[in-house]
């Protein structure tokens, strides 16, 4: 055994509780996620977290955030968003990505939920998906947010950190999402996206992670990154 082997000491069991009191703390200085943020300032309701999970798709937070916010300030409501013409809508999207197709599909959604649903979202992942443009991690990112459903919303930086720390092995944000639901406590199921968010953007970043002031190293098997203690 090397001297850098042996000097590592193995892991901890991870323990889902510590792990979120210790994630808590270590993200609180950053921005939050975009959903939750715009939960916190009162945009809370399922029909705006749809709304805003359909607009963060490939899209940064810092552009979905003032996007969302400028949509709010004139349509919250089914109602209201139906009754808007594509022209008047692009421009308060600006900054996120293909703003016209995701333009379409929020009138669209808006004005069949108002036609089919007497202006009230559904309330479950398969009736969210039949809408255009909404897949798993959407329906679950708002039902989860908005409802507090126990539903566990995949996107890069839950993927990526989980597979870091060990606790699921995986290729694709799918088969994490299925993997989380064997292994996490529905406690955390929302939660861990709101906070493996910004821990992933400030802390266990994609390219040099900080892992020796990360307060997740002892239970953390660091895959992939061996050598960045």
């Amino acid at each position: 055994m090397s001297r850098a082997a042996a000097a590592a000491p193995a892991p901890e069991p991870f323990d889902f509780d510590e792990a979120f009191r210790r994630l808590r703390a270590a993200v609180a200085p950053f921005p939050k996620a975009a959903m939750f943020d715009l939960r916190d300032r009162g945009f809370g309701s399922l029909f705006e977290q749809l709304v805003a999970s359909l607009l963060s798709a490939r899209t940064r937070d810092e552009a979905v955030l003032p996007a969302c916010l400028r949509l709010f300030a004139v349509a919250r409501t089914p109602a209201a968003l139906a009754a808007m013409e594509e022209a008047a809508l692009l421009p308060l999207l600006r900054g996120v990505t293909f703003p016209e197709p995701k333009a379409r599909d929020l009138i669209a959604l808006s004005r069949q939920i108002e036609a089919e649903h007497g202006g009230e979202v559904p309330d479950t992942p398969e009736a969210l998906m039949r809408f255009r443009g909404v897949g798993p991690k959407i329906a679950a990112l708002a039902l989860g947010v908005a409802l507090g459903r126990p539903f566990i919303a995949v996107d890069i930086h839950v993927h990526r950190v989980t597979n870091r720390w060990g606790l699921v092995a995986t290729s694709t944000p799918e088969r994490t999402q299925a993997a989380l639901q064997a292994v996490l406590p529905e406690r955390y199921r929302v939660e861990i996206n709101e906070r493996l968010v910004p821990f992933g953007k400030h802390v266990c970043t994609g390219e040099l992670p900080r892992c020796s002031g990360c307060v997740m190293l002892d239970m953390c098997r660091q895959v992939g990154v061996a050598g960045h203690r």
